[in-house]
């Protein structure tokens, strides 16, 4: 190859994978750029092998809810099948030789190294140049955002990628950060029986939605004998041979052979250079428009873009940034109904605009809750129906601008109530559809019944 390509993707993660294979089977000249592996923190430590471990979790969790249920059940928890099955079927060993020989059969030139802006519509890659006639596309994703706690710095710390490629579960564990994948990890550890402390600076766990969600995982968490630490940041880490000591401001410590590092992703626009196509590299992420256009011959997808770090995000944006590349139409970036789901027990989902964000935009808000557990489903369902629904109301045009739904399955009961938010369906007319009975997503008909009604409790 000459170096000279229509189209050079710098990043294959879910996004750059996404928009180079649809750009070489438009029959383009694309060379894909990555330093690690092909698909990457979604297929090799994030959204697939992590679910993996939540699903084992799961299954431990359940049959420790059969007696007073169905009998009685005996639980020994192994770590080995797990592990295993993230290596051997997920992973394949953390290889993605499979994954690059069909990349290149797609017809993406695979170019492996770092590769950094060095000019307009320039890639170089450990001194290799690549020409883009088109343009480049930025799929660069993120990384673990490591805090500037005194004393963190060359421990061995866990980010999580260490926590999904361990083969020994540790005796006890802190999770610094009580976000999506803190608090997945936290529980998984926690069934396989570990004694884990989560610690949050934040009031509540889970501090970018609902309240309720906070405070339902949290008692949850209890139940299941994990400890949680809200509203106290980290002021120092030790580490010795016998583990890690933390810390808080308040002046406790925590005890643990383990420390996992869960608050945050960040980029690193200038380690790719980002100055050198226009773009600012002291900002956090790369500014898109509506068609993923972030300078001339410059276009973003993915986590990298600030849009939310979900690889359905990620391919949802590659899919508009190949068209704009190919010169097709449709519809530019719609992100008013972008779904998020945190996987622990109980699911916690949501989309759009939490109550405090819609009356922050200037909304006219009108909320609503149904607990799942009060539900019919939730009373047949039993031990683990904890859970709630919970929507709000633009009050003056009558639709929905988000919603939440934790509880079993609460990230498939979402579906339907992605499609309210993204298309505007008029609660009016949500009021009078059929909910088939006797289903978790039925709550979705209770909730519409306390809209913009007496106060909610927050102890659902």
């Amino acid at each position: 190859m000459d170096g000279m390509y229509d189209v050079v993707v710098l990043g294959l993660g879910p996004g750059g994978e996404d928009v180079a294979g649809r750009l070489a089977e438009a029959g383009l000249s694309v060379a894909g750029v990555e330093a690690g592996l092909i698909g990457g923190e979604c297929a090799y430590w994030g959204c697939v092998p992590s679910k993996i471990m939540v699903r084992a979790a799961g299954l431990l969790a359940e049959a420790r809810r059969v007696p007073g249920m169905a009998g009685s059940v005996r639980v020994s928890p192994r770590w080995a099948p797990v592990i295993e099955r993230i290596s051997a079927e997920a992973t394949d060993g953390w290889s993605d030789d499979a994954r690059a020989e069909h990349f290149e059969s797609a017809g993406v030139h695979l170019v492996r190294g770092r590769g950094r802006i060095t000019g307009p519509r320039e890639v170089t890659v450990d001194g290799r140049v690549l020409h883009a006639r088109r343009g480049i596309v930025l799929a660069t994703g993120t990384s673990p955002a490591i805090p500037p706690i005194d004393g963190l710095a060359g421990t061995p710390y866990w980010t999580n990628r260490d926590a999904v490629a361990t083969r020994q579960v540790p005796e006890s564990l802190i999770v610094l950060g009580g976000g999506a994948v803190g608090c997945e990890l936290a529980q998984v550890f926690a069934r396989f029986g570990t004694r884990v402390s989560v610690v949050e600076a934040a009031d509540r766990l889970l501090a970018q939605e609902e309240p309720e969600a906070g405070v339902l995982l949290a008692r949850v968490f209890a139940g299941e004998g994990l400890e949680t630490h809200t509203g106290v940041a980290a002021e120092r880490v030790r580490h010795d041979e016998d583990g890690f000591t933390l810390t808080l401001e308040d002046g406790r410590t925590l005890r643990a052979v383990r420390l996992l590092v869960a608050t945050g992703r960040t980029t690193d626009l200038a380690a790719i250079v980002a100055g050198d196509a226009g773009l600012d590299e002291n900002a956090r992420f790369v500014a898109v428009d509506g068609r993923m256009r972030a300078a001339d011959g410059v276009w973003a997808v993915g986590d990298v873009t600030g849009r939310g770090a979900y690889t359905h995000v990620a391919v949802y944006q590659g899919r508009i940034a190949a068209r704009d590349i190919l010169g097709e139409g449709g519809p530019p970036a719609d992100y008013r109904a972008v779904p998020r789901v945190t996987f622990t027990d109980p699911e916690v989902a949501s989309v759009g605009l939490t109550e405090r964000a819609a009356q922050e935009a200037g909304i006219d808000v009108r909320a609503g809750i149904a607990s799942v557990s009060e539900s019919a489903r939730g009373w047949i369902h039993g031990a683990g129906h904890e859970g709630f629904v919970k929507l709000v109301e633009d009050a003056r045009r009558g639709v929905l601008v988000g919603a939440t739904s934790a509880g079993p399955a609460g990230g498939e009961v979402l579906g339907a109530l992605v499609v309210a938010v993204q298309n505007e369906i008029p609660t009016a007319r949500l009021r009078h559809m059929m909910y088939a009975y006797p289903t978790f997503h039925r709550a979705i008909e209770d909730a519409l019944e306390t809209l913009g009604g007496q106060a909610y409790a927050t102890d659902l």
